[in-house]
């Protein structure tokens, strides 16, 4: 057995008899192996010519398209304490129903009058502005009444300096006259003297000519103090004129300072009416916000907050609501290797979890029960959580419709299909660890053309 033996066995026993050493030195046996060795390397080798599409996988979950579709979480605006509930989770509430009563817990609303004391205050500032309008508008009449009062007064000045101009006028011409008769009056008693001492006049003429010179005399004496008591009257109504207007001045100043004054006021007023109504609306709207409603129609998911009487700072989640109208998407992540090979409208297939399918990698048009899709954006910035970027995905309407019965956060996988390449090449890139080829879909190379143009 171990052949250590020079003698042979078959030498002495006749090994042809056996059926496995007749096998054993047949040789047609070893054609026939070759030639199924040769058939299949012919197959391998006309498969590695065959089309093959290459994929970019991601994994990811079922959402809505639109972000108000989403689930989101109810916050309460203000700090309370819970009151009541109006819903239990699991039921369909409507837009605007009441989900939650809460209280207030800060003193400065606990006033159950709080609105109508705020309006009564609302109510007094607008007397009060009232009147500060209507005292402005009598100092604006009062002001109106002496401007036009004041310039009568001073028309009436006026006249009377032009009267007192006319008067100075009319003694200095008087003025004049009695000088011409004085000098006449001279010249008559000086020419009367000498006839009198040549005996030509008697002496009564001469006292009746020196009578009437001292008349003269006199009257020249008077008209000299009419005129210079008419040019005080000038003087006089020169300081009337200035009194007036320094007179009239002051009240119409004292009158507009009050004005102003009453201006300040019905403007202090008017911002204190404003923030009183400020106050007014920011009351009534938090009244309103003591009642938690439901954004719009939804399914509530989970009581965030529960019990009675817990109390809660403001911005706190109270309860999760899911809408019940929404267009689901897909959310996916991919490598950023694949990033550039991923284009807006570019079809997709999808795997949803606990839906069986059978999918064939570079034969999409063999696998069985996946869903059609269509990117509908691919993220700019990367998720600093997953390292990846987020793709968003929509239902293709030109294929099966994707299941009723799936929900927003389950499972689902994606392969984007891209180019089709030989069997030999998809081999030799991922020996090498190449991505897949790089191109740009016809719809982006017409537009990337219809841009040029227009530039151009």
């Amino acid at each position: 057995m171990l052949d250590i033996s020079k003698l042979k066995l078959n030498d002495k026993v006749d090994l042809s008899k056996y059926k496995s050493m007749q096998f054993t030195f047949q040789k047609d046996r070893f054609l026939t192996f070759n030639k199924i060795m040769t058939i299949l390397g012919i197959v391998l080798f006309a498969i590695l010519f065959l089309p093959w599409t290459q994929i970019v996988q991601g994994k990811g979950y079922v959402t809505a398209l639109n972000p108000s579709q989403r689930a989101q979480s109810i916050e309460s605006a203000i700090a309370g304490r819970i009151e009541k509930w109006y819903v239990k989770e699991g039921q369909i509430v409507k837009k605007g129903d009441t989900i939650l009563h809460i209280s207030e817990v800060k003193d400065k609303f606990f006033d159950p009058q709080l609105l109508t004391r705020a309006q009564s205050q609302i109510t007094a500032k607008n007397f009060s502005y009232e009147s500060y309008i209507e005292k402005v508008k009598s100092l604006n009449f009062q002001i109106e009444a002496l401007k036009e009062e004041r310039k009568l007064k001073l028309e009436q000045a006026r006249n009377k300096l032009m009267q007192a101009n006319l008067k100075v006028e009319s003694d200095s011409i008087e003025l004049e006259a009695e000088k011409t008769q004085i000098n006449i009056a001279e010249r008559q008693y000086e020419r009367t003297e000498s006839l009198e001492k040549e005996g030509l006049k008697a002496v009564t003429d001469l006292e009746e000519k020196r009578l009437k010179l001292q008349n003269s005399q006199a009257k020249l004496v008077s008209q000299k103090n009419k005129l210079l008591a008419s040019r005080n009257e000038v003087i006089n109504a020169r300081i009337e004129i200035s009194s007036i207007k320094a007179n009239y001045q002051e009240k119409i100043s004292k009158a507009e300072s009050d004005k102003f004054t009453a201006l300040s006021g019905q403007f202090d007023t008017e911002a204190q009416r404003t923030k009183l109504e400020t106050e007014f609306s920011n009351y009534s709207v938090r009244s309103g916000m003591r009642f938690i409603t439901a954004p719009q129609d939804g399914f509530v998911n989970r009581a965030l907050q529960s019990g009675i009487g817990e109390t809660f700072p403001a911005g706190t989640q109270v309860v999760s609501i899911m809408p019940t109208d929404l267009d689901l998407a897909v959310e996916t992540y991919v490598d950023p290797i694949d990033l550039p090979l991923l284009h807006p409208g570019e079809p997709i297939r999808l795997i949803f979890d606990g839906w069986p399918a059978i999918f064939f990698s570079g034969w999409p048009n063999l696998s069985y029960g996946t869903y059609g899709g269509k990117i509908v954006a691919v993220s700019r910035t990367m998720d600093p959580k997953k390292g990846k970027f987020r793709v968003l995905i929509e239902e293709n309407p030109e294929e099966e419709p994707w299941p009723d019965v799936i929900r927003a956060g389950s499972g689902a996988r994606t392969m984007a299909l891209l180019d089709d390449v030989p069997v030999w090449y998809e081999i030799w890139r991922k020996i090498n660890g190449f991505p897949p080829d790089y191109y740009m879909p016809q719809d982006s190379n017409t537009n990337e053309n219809k841009n040029q143009n227009s530039k151009k």
